[in-house]
């Protein structure tokens, strides 16, 4: 099967559909999509889940140091605790995204 090259939609792209679709100026755009885009990472960094109902949750999750292995000496090395971001998308956008791709296939 032949993967389709996918587009990628930016936050300027994002701007522009807010722009075509609300009616707000291009600035005012802009503005709404920063503030949104703003509040998300301040809810993230206060280590808060961030859940939009029917598209997904965003998690911060915390991983403990542990012991890994180099693949190609097989010489254990320590990995740092560290933090992670994780998201889940819904059970509606699951059922979206593949929908979509069920109907790609025909």
């Amino acid at each position: 099967m032949i993967q389709k090259k996918t587009e990628t939609l930016t936050r300027i792209k994002l701007v522009e559909r807010i722009h075509s679709q609300v009616g707000l100026s291009q600035h005012d755009s802009m503005i709404f999509l920063e503030r949104i885009l703003e509040l998300i990472a301040q809810a993230l960094e206060a280590n808060e889940s961030v859940k939009i109902s029917g598209f997904g949750t965003f998690l911060v999750r915390k991983k403990k140091e542990r012991i890994g292995r180099n693949p190609k000496t097989k010489e254990e090395v320590p990995i740092r605790a560290h933090t992670v971001l994780i998201f889940r998308p819904s059970q509606v956008l699951k059922a979206r995204i593949n929908h979509k791709a069920e109907g790609d296939r025909l």
